[in-house]
C-alpha cells in the first residue's frame, strides 16, 4: 500500500476490528452525511474519514458508538475527538499529498491515520507511553506505513523531522509553543486549540489556524470544540 494514498486501510481486519459488514456500510453512509452537515465538504478529507475504520480505534465496549459524532474516552483521561472536529481541523489545514506533517497528541492514533491518508509522512507525538505504544501497534496492523509515533513532549515538537508543511495539535494548549512555530516550513499551517482562560480539565477551546508567510504570520479562529488539556513532560 502506497504511503500517502487515501486507501491505506485494506478492510481485512474483520468486523470486530472495523471490517465492512452491511450494517457497517449503512453506518458509514450516515456518518458521511453527518460530516457534510457539519461542514466537512473537502472530498479528499471525506474519503479519508470514510476509509479509516473508527471502531478499530475505540475501546471494544464503545464500538457501537464509533460512528456517532461525539468524543469517546480511550483511557488515561484521554479522548478520541468527534469525527466532525477531526474532519474540520483536517480540512482547514488544506493538506497536499507531498506534505510532511507533525501531530501533537497521538491518543489512539485515529487523527494520525486520517492525516496519513492525505499526506506523504506523519510524525505523531504522545506524552503517555502506553498510548504511544498501543497506537503504533494498531496503525502498523492496519497498514499505515507512513506514520511514526513517538513518546515525547509535544511542546518540543520533532526538530529532527522539521520543517513541517502542517502541524496539528489535538489538545487544548495554554499558548502556542515556540518550538512548533520554529519547525513550520515557509507557507506552513499550524492548527491548534487554545485554552479558554479560567477553565480546567476538558474544556472548550478556540481552534486557531496560523499560516507562515516569511516573517509574517496570519491567524484565523475557525471554531470552538472540547479538548483535554495539553500538558508538558512525559507520562
Amino acid at each position: 500500500m502506497r504511503p500517502g494514498s487515501p486507501y491505506l486501510y485494506s478492510g481485512r481486519a474483520g468486523s470486530g476490528n472495523g471490517g465492512h459488514s452491511a450494517s457497517d456500510a449503512a453506518q458509514r453512509a450516515q456518518f458521511t452525511l453527518a460530516l457534510r452537515r457539519a461542514g466537512v465538504m473537502d472530498t479528499r478529507v471525506l474519503a479519508a474519514l470514510e476509509r479509516v475504520p473508527r471502531p478499530a480505534f475505540v475501546p471494544e465496549s464503545l464500538r457501537s458508538h464509533a460512528y456517532e459524532d461525539c468524543a469517546l474516552a480511550i483511557g488515561l483521561g484521554q479522548t478520541i475527538s468527534a469525527p466532525s472536529v477531526v474532519g474540520m481541523m483536517t480540512q482547514t489545514l488544506a493538506l497536499q499529498p507531498e506534505d510532511n506533517v507533525l501531530e501533537i497528541g497521538t491518543g489512539c492514533g485515529y487523527q494520525a491515520a486520517v492525516l496519513a491518508c492525505l499526506t506523504r509522512r506523519v510524525t505523531s507525538i504522545e506524552r503517555h507511553g502506553p498510548l504511544a505504544a498501543t497506537a503504533q501497534q494498531r496503525l502498523a496492523k492496519l497498514g499505515f506505513l507512513n506514520i511514526s509515533v513517538r513518546h515525547g513532549d509535544g511542546f518540543l515538537g520533532a526538530p529532527d523531522q522539521a520543517p513541517f508543511d502542517a502541524i496539528m495539535v489535538t489538545a487544548a494548549a495554554p499558548h502556542v509553543p515556540p518550538a512548533l512555530t520554529q519547525q513550520l516550513a515557509e507557507g506552513g499551517r499550524l492548527m491548534i486549540p487554545l485554552q479558554v482562560e479560567g477553565q480546567a480539565g476538558e474544556q472548550r477551546a478556540k481552534l486557531l489556524l496560523l499560516r507562515r508567510d516569511g516573517a509574517n504570520w496570519h491567524q484565523q479562529v475557525i471554531d470552538q470544540a472540547s479538548f483535554v488539556p495539553m500538558l508538558t513532560g512525559l507520562d
